[in-house]
């Protein structure tokens, strides 16, 4: 198992336990590192709240999806935050090497789901459990001045393919989540609702939405006054009043490319 190394501006990668993510901003938004809160009913973009109290054994269903596909490593990518009003987008992606992967690690993450399926403590409680479990691991954030200026879908599927280019290795599939991303290099399989399919893809969602939840926390505390450690960027009816009343901040996506921007007449 290869030793930790890190890869670029906004990138993570390591291949143990140990927690990667970034710091806030604290000037200029820059390409910073930091995952999936998605919209929730009458809501939103708000996270959702119907994770079960006894979350489903759903680990090894996800573990036998990725092992049918016939390859010793199988690569999972997803990302964070393409529906928020403000924060930055963060892809990750896990690897996963089936001639490795214990029945140790494969118990561990039992519960293993889409990370929209969980609470934020038990996000928090797997987030260790995928990074020990993985061969290699990596987050990418892309930030709020490089959405405006590529458009939302070209900074994303840009995101995913440079996470999935740190944790391949020659003969790797890679499954993304409904969509194929060009340009990756390996054989490559796109499946629909892959975060609660595949173990990979939704190993990667968990890291990205732990990663970015925490980033947007620490910045509630720099942009005080718009609930960031509440909503985490999500287009929540206390975001929304926060905006008509403060307006915008560093951290809010400016440009129409911005699907959840557009709810907003600003």
């Amino acid at each position: 198992m290869a030793s930790p190394t890190t890869a670029g501006s906004g990138v993570l990668s390591q291949t143990n336990g140990s927690s990667a993510e970034p710091s806030p901003p604290t000037g200029p938004q820059t390409e910073s590192g930091s995952s999936d809160g998605s919209a929730n009913g009458s809501r939103p973009g708000a996270e959702p709240t119907h994770a079960k109290r006894r979350p489903a054994r759903t680990g090894r269903k996800l573990f036998r999806f990725d092992r049918k596909q016939g390859y010793r490593f199988v690569a999972g990518a997803d990302e964070a935050g393409r529906g928020c009003l403000a924060g930055p987008l963060v892809a990750a992606a896990v690897l996963f090497d089936y001639e490795r992967l214990t029945l140790r690690d494969v118990r561990s993450l039992s519960t293993l789901n889409d990370s929209k399926q969980h609470t934020p403590e038990a996000r928090e409680d797997l987030y260790p459990l995928v990074m020990r479990a993985a061969t290699r691991a990596a987050i990418v954030s892309r930030c709020v001045r490089g959405i405006d200026s590529r458009g939302l879908h070209v900074t994303n599927v840009a995101a995913l393919r440079d996470a999935l280019a740190r944790v391949v290795r020659p003969g790797t599939l890679c499954l993304t989540d409904g969509f194929r991303v060009p340009n990756v290099g390996q054989d490559q399989r796109a499946v629909i609702d892959g975060d609660e399919t595949s173990a990979a893809i939704a190993a990667a969602s968990i890291l990205a939405k732990v990663s970015r939840d925490r980033f947007m926390k620490r910045a509630d505390a720099l942009h005080p006054g718009w609930e960031f450690a509440a909503h985490v960027g999500y287009s929540t009816p206390e975001h929304r009043e926060a905006i008509e009343r403060k307006g915008v901040s560093p951290l809010h996506r400016r440009s129409f490319q911005s699907i959840a921007y557009q709810q907003l007449a600003l």
